[in-house]
């Protein structure tokens, strides 16, 4: 048995886990470089009590218009890329190359999925790495407690939280950033839900999960690009995840409410046109989900660039 020295909670095992891991921080961006720059240097701070993990960043340069400033590499990540995409894709899709290009081509263990713009708080890297070392098997999402939003945007996500689990059962509290096993990353990569929503689908085929709590960010630079319109296919998108659920409950939503609504056809029949149209917007955002499209996304890789200092 190897001896096991207690102190402040920490473990001489745990150096020897330390000594085996690579985690790769995955972050997409578009345009927002002073954001990334400022990023990369708060997560460099975060990583000076981990020497013993090996930490390497890969961007995805989602077909930026503005020009790449120069910027060097933070000390304490092993290795920084750019890998830069000929056409914008948008970001979920852009996650989703990503997964798949990390499964196919990168040595690690973790794989660690962040925004760019600073909402998703490097700070809470450190909660991410606690939980796998508890559960090393066991991939970690970052459950929203506290959004920075204004009270109207956190109205909307409500709504379509409350929405998504009386239609699918389930509690999607959480978004991008998160925390992957090499195994996880390996079966999120063929999904053709991957190509449309990261959440839903890690929701959908990840059945061990763990979760820190996280307070939502504020952007380093420029207002939010979360539009009212981009808001609801984000959630369309994680609901259509689920697409059969939602179909199976909207029937049994409508016998429901036949029976409790039969004297009041008019308000039964609103009822039964707005779930009609729902799963009709349901059905046409599924059709985002194209199989054939995430294996080709490597297609749209223009370039690699290694930042070395």
């Amino acid at each position: 048995m190897p001896r096991c020295v207690w102190n402040y909670k920490t473990c001489w095992l745990l150096h020897d886990w330390y000594k085996m891991k690579t985690i790769i921080v995955l972050i997409p961006v578009f345009n927002d470089w002073d954001s990334l720059i400022k990023l990369l240097e708060e997560i460099n701070k975060q990583l000076i009590g981990f020497k013993k993990l090996n930490f390497k960043c890969l961007v995805i340069n989602d077909g930026s218009t503005i020009p790449q400033p120069k910027f060097n590499k933070p000390s304490h990540i092993q290795s920084l890329k750019i890998l830069n995409m000929n056409e914008n894709k948008g970001h979920a899709r852009c996650n989703a190359f990503g997964i798949r290009y990390v499964n196919k081509n990168e040595k690690f263990d973790y794989l660690i999925l962040m925004d760019g713009d600073g909402e998703d708080r490097p700070i809470e890297i450190k909660g991410l790495i606690e939980k796998i070392e508890k559960k090393p098997n066991n991939s970690v999402v970052a459950k929203r407690i506290k959004r920075s939003e204004g009270a109207y945007f956190q109205f909307l996500y409500f709504s379509h939280k409350i929405i998504t689990y009386l239609f699918t059962g389930k509690k999607v509290n959480f978004g991008n950033y998160s925390c992957l096993t090499k195994s996880d990353v390996n079966t999120l990569s063929s999904q053709a839900s991957l190509w449309s929503s990261y959440s839903g689908t890690v929701k959908k085929y990840l059945t061990q999960l763990s979760e820190i709590d996280s307070i939502r960010g504020t952007r380093y630079f420029g207002p939010s690009k979360m539009s009212l319109f981009k808001l609801l296919i984000h959630s369309f998108s994680i609901i259509a995840v689920f697409k059969y659920q939602v179909f199976f409950r909207s029937i049994i939503l409508s016998t429901i409410l036949y029976f409790l609504t039969f004297s009041y056809g008019v308000f039964y029949g609103i009822c039964q046109t707005l779930i009609i149209l729902f799963n009709l917007m349901i059905l046409l955002v599924s059709f985002r989900e194209k199989k054939e499209e995430l294996f080709k996304s490597q297609d749209n890789l223009k370039n690699i660039q290694i930042i070395k200092h």
